[in-house]
């Protein structure tokens, strides 16, 4: 079956609410990574790569402070993804997070959207009540 988002993808930008406040998500030179598998399991990991290192050297001795920053600062999921006959993204259910709230999520194509545009794609996150979130990803390996 065809599969458009199927490799390794880079994090090129994350933005609140495009056309409104148009906010950087996870700084000015967010980082992450996404991986679609060829037996439908996806990971992504994004963050701030310029939130500050805990003084303590130890993630079990933050402050309270530098484990908010580093909380607001990442996210990480992994879990399912479905794609339609015409190998464009459809669904996925979210097995894990560092986000407690989503673990367990399905979403469909009413809130989450990924449009693969060569090697490019564009995610874009529509949750009830919340900004859009919009994130471009290059693919990693570009295909041939």
């Amino acid at each position: 079956m065809l599969n458009k988002v199927v490799g390794t993808w880079r994090l090129v930008s994350a933005q609140l609410d495009p056309q409104g406040l148009n906010s950087p998500l996870y700084g000015p030179e967010p980082s992450g990574i996404l991986l679609f598998t060829a037996d439908y399991h996806f990971a992504v990991i994004v963050h701030n790569p310029h939130v500050p290192a805990f003084a303590g050297g130890s993630p079990g001795q933050g402050t309270a402070a530098e484990n908010q920053a580093a909380v607001a600062g990442s996210l990480g999921l992994y879990g399912t993804y479905q794609v339609d006959e015409q190998g464009e993204f459809f669904s996925e259910v979210v097995l894990g997070s560092t986000f407690p709230n989503w673990n367990g999520l399905a979403r469909t194509r009413q809130q989450l959207t990924e449009t693969v545009t060569g090697d490019q794609m564009l995610e874009r996150l529509t949750d009830p009540g919340s900004p859009l979130i919009e994130l471009v990803w290059q693919r990693a390996v570009p295909l041939a």
